[in-house]
């Protein structure tokens, strides 16, 4: 299926996503746990830990797979707080679950692919992060739930999108 429709336009119902991934955001004593990108996309780049879904691993799994690969710690009750649609202008389309954490066991630890950065919740790095981030991040930083829609050219954000849900709504609801 073509990833042509207008995304500025908010034409949203025909896309389909590339490749499914995660992103873990794990919060404990005013400060949340983000990660130095080292490889992939965004190498370079301030985010949480994740990464993609593999075949028949639910996107909680995913989660704390990708958490406890990236940074040797492994979330605690981790809970579903939206999911992003990212469009890039290359054809690439992403569909990424967002998950929170109240902690997490064992202690962060650098590795091939991040390395670890506790960071106050008030100093939060967002200049250093992907554009779309600051869009969302806070909301579910303060427990609600979320839709985004974000078009991209390379790192440049070209349209942007994010619906606020009344519900907190459950991983799998959306196939997720």
């Amino acid at each position: 299926m073509s990833c042509e429709p207008d995304r500025a336009e908010g034409n949203w119902t025909e896309w389909l996503p590339t490749e499914r991934a995660t992103l873990c955001f794990v919060v404990r004593g005013g400060q949340i746990l983000l990660i130095r990108k080292k490889r992939g996309l965004g190498a370079g780049k301030v985010n949480g830990p994740g990464g993609r879904v593999e075949p028949g691993e639910t996107a909680l799994e995913c989660a704390v797979r990708e958490t406890q690969e990236e940074l040797g710690v492994t979330p605690v009750d981790p809970e579903w707080r939206g999911e992003l649609h990212f469009q890039f202008a290359d054809g690439y389309a992403l569909h990424c679950a967002v998950f929170t954490a109240h902690d997490c066991m064992g202690e962060a630890v650098e590795t091939d692919e991040a390395a670890p950065l506790w960071t106050s919740l008030d100093a939060i790095p967002f200049q250093e992060m992907w554009a779309d981030d600051i869009h969302w991040l806070p909301g579910v930083l303060a427990g609600r739930s979320f839709r985004g829609y974000f078009h991209f050219d390379g790192e440049t954000m070209l349209s942007r999108r994010v619906e606020w849900l009344e519900t907190q709504m459950t991983a799998g609801s959306d196939g997720i």
